[in-house]
């Protein structure tokens, strides 16, 4: 049998970026300033710029992303964050950490993404419940597109929420011709190897219009600080990204365009060969994809896992995002009200990703078609 067709290719990546890689690093390596180096403020501001926002603040994860932007509201016990139950963890663990409860709202059944109807009324049921403050929203871009941030926006100015986008899979992504970014009070990405701008460890950044936010996020990552190391305004936390990651991040910045383009090709040649074997993806209009993630749906999970066997007898690797709905973990049973969320639930049990990054070869691509299809 041929080579297995790989999930993710970081090696292939490295291979293409090789020179300016061992450039940067070298660069640090060489003036030592590996915490908050030149290169962090460097990036800061190209990330600014790729998605046309005020501010940028690097931290060392999406997970710290998301619980600094929570923790610069003051969001804690007795408040309510929605969020979606079609996600992954860190999106529903972080109010927890800081005292508030995640109230799971059901996605739309087509794009994935968190639905602003069912959101409404989530809204609607804790303020008649009377037992919790609402106080913030995290919307998803799941799997690379965007949610509906103009519905998830009005809803939010209407009921005096805060905004945040959990853009940890979809930074790149564009929704009304404008890179997501923009579109939250704050917006959370991540960094993760896997993602389609990944480091070489944790990472991630923050987003914002406003100054204030993100003098305060800057004070957040380091442990509270004000304008001097001692002079110790508020509890923060360690949220610093390396200098190293930067480094590498910068040098992966001169190829993300064009990786997201070849995300975008392969996605289209999936589109195009397995349309009617398979449930595709639907395209969130008028938007572009990040394409962390090409998610098919099977018609049940006998389906899916039949179709798992015979990918991997075909040397095809596959992957579920996600086998259990957020409100369905352990974790979360206590804090969940018990609202029923068919959508979610329903997608946990038939979802099944296929491979999607730069370094897939046409080869690849007819060869994961053709195991879907059966005529490997």
């Amino acid at each position: 049998m041929d080579r297995a067709v790989p999930f993710l290719d970081l090696k292939a990546q490295q291979a293409r970026i090789a020179a300016d890689l061992r450039r940067r690093i070298d660069a640090v390596l060489a003036h030592c300033q590996f915490i908050l180096g030149p290169e962090v403020q460097e990036l800061e501001q190209k990330l600014a710029e790729f998605c046309g926002a005020a501010h940028c603040v690097s931290v060392s994860s999406g997970t710290d992303a998301l619980q600094i932007a929570l923790m610069a509201e003051g969001i804690g016990r007795g408040d309510a964050v929605f969020l979606p139950a079609f996600t992954y963890t860190a999106t529903a663990e972080v109010p927890l950490v800081l005292g508030a409860v995640p109230v799971f709202v059901d996605v739309d059944p087509d794009t994935f993404q968190i639905d602003p109807a069912h959101l409404a009324a989530r809204v609607a049921q804790v303020r008649a419940a009377g037992q919790l403050r609402p106080r913030a929203v995290i919307g998803v871009d799941l799997f690379g597109q965007p949610a509906d941030w103009p519905a998830i926006a009005a809803l939010a100015a209407r009921e005096g929420l805060f905004t945040l986008d959990d853009c940890a899979q979809s930074f790149g992504a564009a929704l009304h011709g404008a890179r997501l970014g923009r579109a939250a009070d704050a917006t959370a990405i991540s960094f993760f190897p896997s993602k389609p701008l990944g480091g070489y460890g944790d990472g991630g950044a923050l987003l914002t219009e406003s100054a204030e936010r993100a003098a305060l996020y800057r004070s957040l990552r380091t442990h509270g600080e004000g304008t001097t190391r001692y002079d110790v305004l508020r509890t923060g936390m360690n949220g610093r990204l390396d200098t190293l990651q930067a480094a590498v991040l910068l040098s992966k910045l001169t190829v993300f365009e064009a990786e997201l383009a070849a995300r975008e090709r392969i996605a289209a040649a999936y589109d195009a060969a397995l349309s009617g074997a398979v449930q595709i993806p639907v395209r969130v209009p008028d938007s572009t994809s990040a394409w962390a993630v090409y998610a098919i749906l099977l018609p049940d999970s006998a389906a899916r896992d039949r179709l798992q066997a015979q990918l991997k007898a075909a040397g095809v690797p596959s992957a579920i995002y996600y086998p259990r709905p957020l409100h369905h973990q352990p974790a979360y049973a206590a804090a969940h009200d018990g609202t029923a969320l068919p959508v979610s639930e329903n997608l946990a049990s038939r979802i099944m990703a296929l491979p999607i990054h730069p370094d897939l070869t046409d080869a690849d691509v007819a060869r994961v078609c053709a195991a879907v299809r059966g005529n490997s």
